[in-house]
């Protein structure tokens, strides 16, 4: 029986139930848009909680993503939010989009969400150092994709703002294919369906980055980590390609009940092989990697793991 058989049949058996129900703990998971990854790693681990958390109750929220989740967690709005390590870091500390620190907790490093920069036949690039002066799409403007591309072609001394596109990662890839842009770039966990899509219709290039030249980048800004695709990730990819990481992590506000943000954590990492079976990312979701977060953990949160490696 899968997850989503055995959430139906909970669901079932609470409505036909005429016992009264006891006082529930309403859990709430702040997510992102219905076609995004967010969203379908956040209903996973609702149907996980109302299976096996006794005495409460979770769902998924649709919203706009990282930025509305902390603010809304941070207002005691919602329970759990899903974001990418680097705005949960600029949310602690009052940077970026956030004028003053924001009341967040780390409960744990999701998956890997890797920025990848994908050329094709025909541009005459090879490496990193081959984008200068070339039209590149660094992503939806003003999203962690755009920021990071930035970041990361000034790392190389190759961005030029008057190439730079910022197109939705559909449009990039259908501009590369028409010749509108030379590179196109997605901030996704791989395989990500956009360039599995242009793989499957141009002879597609990873561009690998070497770690000393982003040295000073990782430095200034922590919450990213250097991360390998492995070989054969995507059709005809023969070798591993290094890129940046901006891990998916889950957060809750720092003030949150211990008990139960203990309950949760111990819940969603004791099913993880039922939650893989909703997406391959959730199969990257890790007791081992479960702390490499970019802020401190929530209490309850350090408690199962400490308990749990130990």
């Amino acid at each position: 029986m899968n997850l989503k058989t055995k959430f139906i049949g909970t669901m079932i058996a609470a409505t036909l139930s005429a016992t009264p129900a006891l006082a529930q703990e309403r859990v709430s998971i702040g997510t992102g848009g219905t076609g995004g990854l967010f969203y379908v790693i956040g209903a996973g681990m609702a149907e996980i909680i109302n299976i096996y958390l006794e005495d409460t109750t979770a769902r998924a929220e649709v919203t706009g993503a990282s930025v509305e989740n902390i603010h809304r967690v941070a207002a005691d709005q919602m329970i759990l939010g899903l974001s990418s390590s680097s705005t949960l870091f600029e949310a602690k500390n009052g940077q970026g989009p956030f004028e003053e620190p924001q009341p967040v907790a780390a409960v744990a490093y999701l998956y890997p969400a890797v920025l990848q920069i994908a050329t094709i036949e025909g541009t005459g690039i090879e490496t990193m150092e081959d984008l200068a002066g070339k039209r590149v799409n660094l992503g939806p403007p003003g999203s962690n994709s755009a920021v990071l591309s930035q970041r990361l072609l000034e790392a190389y001394g190759v961005f030029d703002e008057g190439t730079a596109q910022f197109l939705s990662y559909s449009e990039g890839t259908n501009a590369l294919i028409n010749g509108t842009v030379d590179a196109a770039v997605v901030l996704a966990g791989a395989p990500t369906s956009t360039l599995i899509d242009l793989g499957a219709q141009e002879d597609m290039r990873l561009l690998s980055i070497d770690a000393e030249k982003v040295a000073d980048l990782l430095e200034e800004y922590p919450f990213y980590q250097i991360h390998d695709i492995k070989a054969g990730t995507y059709e005809d990819q023969d070798e591993p390609v290094t890129v940046i990481n901006d891990p998916a992590t889950l957060f809750t506000n720092e003030d949150a009940p211990d008990e139960l943000i203990y309950g949760i954590t111990r819940t969603i990492f004791e099913h993880l092989p039922e939650l893989g079976e909703i997406h391959p990312q959730a199969k990257a979701i890790s007791l081992e990697t479960a702390t490499n977060t970019p802020i401190a953990l929530h209490p309850g949160a350090e408690h199962f793991f400490t308990e749990a490696t130990n």
